[in-house]
């Protein structure tokens, strides 16, 4: 996936579908869900991840709503895999037992996230650790497929220290993390108050996330958690599709109404458009699928724009302190920063890094 979206920008990398926007839960915070709405009919989301698999989409996410309550969701997942996708999905978790997680096994699913809001269930959420321990449990015993544990900080959260004892729960069962900020019903920021930043940073410590987290972090986190603007160029609806259950392209979860194109009516010319539009809202934009989306065009862009900006020097003027592995991969890939031409062992190593990778 990711040597196909850093050789071509003009194929979608992630897509959101939304199989029902009911949910079974009504949190608060959440402006993603209804009470009433019927599943999506099944032979119409098949259709619609045909439409996917046609603009070369490389990630397909189901979300909601809760995508557990569609009864057809393990054919749903198939059609995805069946097209050579990455098929993921985003749940509460309440459905989850351990015949429903060795279903998804079957169906191929590669990647599950739930977010966890607090140790214990209050009036605005109620997606807690102690309602959802026992589902962890049967994840780490009974799935094959990866799963990340989205912890949250920010505004209607009362205790901010519960993200960090969801993030120890998670690393105790083998499980990813990631720290999410809450945001309005807009999409954007509601900054971080002492005591959660300082959560924030104590969760930074212990988790000790890979290269690509550690990046994300650097780039838009940390200005996030200062309330400060993040400079970027947003690639929703290009790059990052979000079709919802009417069958509608919008540009994310929280821009809903933009471009609204049916996604069979959705063409390359579409995709070229969105790539450079300017989104009032990126600024101070959370929703993090988006930016790490726009993060794999930086690096193909401007890589070494991209590398000072993922692994800032730890102050003004000083080089730049390049992970080991992300060294030997600039020095394969990225020609000398001198103007010097590549010796012609360097271009049989780069041309045979470039083969195995499916970028040639």
């Amino acid at each position: 996936m990711l040597a196909r979206a850093i050789k071509s920008r003009h194929h979608p990398i992630l897509a959101h579908i939304i199989p029902m926007r009911r949910c079974n839960l009504s949190c608060s915070y959440c402006n993603e869900f209804d009470k009433v709405s019927d599943p999506v009919p099944t032979v119409e989301m098949l259709r619609r991840v045909d439409l996917l698999a046609a603009l070369g989409t490389g990630i397909i996410t189901v979300s909601g709503g809760e995508p557990l309550l569609h009864p057809e969701l393990d054919e749903i997942i198939r059609a995805i895999r069946s097209h050579g996708a990455i098929a993921t999905i985003i749940t509460n978790g309440y459905l989850l037992t351990p015949e429903r997680i060795q279903r998804l096994n079957r169906a191929g699913l590669e990647h599950l996230q739930i977010s966890i809001d607090n140790v214990m269930p209050d009036e605005v959420s109620k997606k807690s650790l102690k309602v959802l321990d026992r589902k962890l449990e049967w994840l780490a015993e009974f799935a094959e497929f990866d799963v990340n544990i989205n912890s949250v900080l920010g505004g209607g959260i009362q205790n901010p220290e519960d993200a960090a004892t969801i993030t120890r729960r998670a690393l105790a069962l083998g499980f990813e993390t990631t720290v999410g900020i809450i945001h309005d019903r807009g999409g954007q920021l509601q900054p971080l108050k002492n005591t959660e930043r300082a959560v924030y940073e104590q969760i930074l410590k212990e988790r000790k996330p890979a290269l690509w987290a550690f990046a994300y972090d650097n780039l838009f986190h940390k200005n996030l958690t200062l309330g400060q603007p993040n400079d970027w160029q947003c690639r929703a609806g290009s790059r990052y599709l979000y079709v919802c259950e009417d069958g509608l392209v919008h540009y994310c979860s929280q821009q809903r109404g933009y471009p609204a194109i049916p996604l069979e009516r959705y063409t390359r010319e579409d995709l070229e458009r969105e790539y450079s539009t300017k989104k009032p809202c990126a600024p101070f934009c959370t929703v993090s699928c988006v930016h790490r989306v726009a993060m794999i065009d930086l690096v193909r862009e401007e890589p070494r724009e991209a590398l000072t900006r993922f692994f800032p020097p730890a102050m003004p003027g000083a080089p730049l302190e390049l992970p080991f592995g992300i060294r030997v991969l600039t020095s394969i890939f990225l020609p000398p920063e001198n103007g010097r031409p590549q010796g012609m062992a360097h271009k049989m190593i780069a041309s045979a890094a470039m083969k195995v990778l499916g970028i040639k």
